[in-house]
């Protein structure tokens, strides 16, 4: 069997829920894990067994053998630490949103195929049983043609968890409940509806004091005539209540919901189908329940599309369109006016912030 050697960029929250998803892929092995925070990494890499830095130049000189980084940084900082390791021809894993802006992602792919490496999204969701379902059946017309799209995310970040650390509800290097907690499901949006043909947002801060918002409501038209609408805030207090999603179609209607789209409550094509396709979350290992269990069948799509020499299933176009469509929001927001996606970016949404990324960066002390 070939084994490839993995290696994890920041010991976040999300970085141990990549450790037990890779735990079970076979062929996929865990060695190396990297963060800014000496305590941190050292209590991360004493429970997987696997060595511990916080230079991860100096990772990549002593750990030759890695294949894959995985980056697990603060969003802003994904540019510049995946560039860095594509450089060093390493595949990259990027934990959402990928990139901030377009034009981040474009220059990454660029470097990507000029190096002869690849870039591996996360969109985890995807993955969830009601979700692939629902997919399945726009694919196969049993809803018809879609009519009505709709996002609720109802979720719970208070002021505390912002107060954490300095990236956290910036809009260079977080972006707000947009960016942060609601671009899965703004992704499944596209991924379920169709390509975006214009929007229009109105973001506001409520509950808390970031810079970036709290809560986002917009509406969309399809380029397929479709209209869609979100709502999606992290000042519904005091808990996470949901993150749902409907399709209205002209031969039925589906409503995945749960705390992170992973029940099919309802499917009028087949109404069993909502218990067959509903999965508990809450069983999942290392704070699991807003993750389920899709990041183990990427790392499995990652190892068999390596293996295979085959594309990975989600495009650097794919990619793209989702992450236009994010930045149409902000910019709608910012013009306070409708905004076409496919030629829309916000002003502010990922703009450089050096005194920020300073306190983020790697010092390359091998040149």
């Amino acid at each position: 069997m070939i084994n490839y050697n993995i290696a994890i960029i920041g010991c976040g929250r999300v970085a141990y829920h990549h450790a037990e998803s890779i735990r079970q892929v076979e062929g996929m092995n865990l060695i190396a894990v990297c963060d800014l925070d000496l305590d941190k990494v050292e209590k991360f890499a004493k429970k997987y067994n696997v060595d511990a830095y916080v230079n991860y130049f100096q990772m990549l000189k002593e750990c030759p053998s890695i294949d894959i980084v995985v980056i697990a940084t603060p969003s802003g900082m994904h540019f510049e630490h995946a560039v860095d390791i594509i450089r060093r021809n390493k595949h990259v894993i990027v934990e959402k949103p990928t990139f901030m802006t377009p034009e981040q992602l474009q220059d990454a792919y660029k470097l990507a195929d000029n190096m002869g490496v690849n870039i591996y999204p996360i969109f985890q969701n995807r993955h969830n049983k009601a979700v692939s379902r629902v997919k399945r059946a726009i694919d196969n017309n049993e809803l018809g043609k879609i009519n009505i799209v709709s996002v609720r995310l109802r979720w719970c970040r208070p002021q505390r968890y912002y107060d954490l650390s300095e990236w956290r509800g910036t809009l260079s290097h977080d972006g707000g409940a947009s960016t942060n907690q609601g671009i899965h499901h703004i992704d499944l949006l596209r991924y379920l509806g169709g390509e975006v043909l214009r929007s229009l947002a109105i973001m506001k801060t409520y509950e808390v004091d970031i810079e970036a918002e709290d809560s986002m409501v917009a509406v969309v038209e399809y380029k397929s005539g479709a209209i869609g609408n979100l709502e999606i805030t992290t000042a519904a207090r005091p808990n996470d209540f949901e993150a749902s999603i409907s399709i209205i179609g002209s031969k039925g209607l589906a409503q995945i919901g749960g705390i992170a789209v992973n029940e099919l409550q309802v499917f009028t094509p087949n109404p069993k189908d909502c218990q067959k396709f509903s999965e508990d979350f809450l069983r999942v290992k290392d704070h699991g329940a807003v993750y389920g269990y899709g990041h183990t069948k990427i790392y499995q799509s990652i190892y068999d599309a390596l293996l295979q020499d085959n594309d990975y299933e989600v495009s650097s176009e794919d990619a793209l369109r989702t992450l236009k469509l994010l930045n149409s929001f902000y910019s709608s927001n910012e013009k306070k006016k409708w905004v076409s996606v496919d030629s829309s970016s916000s002003n502010y949404l990922g703009k450089e912030n050096d005194e920020i990324s300073n306190l983020y960066r790697t010092v390359n002390n091998n040149t």
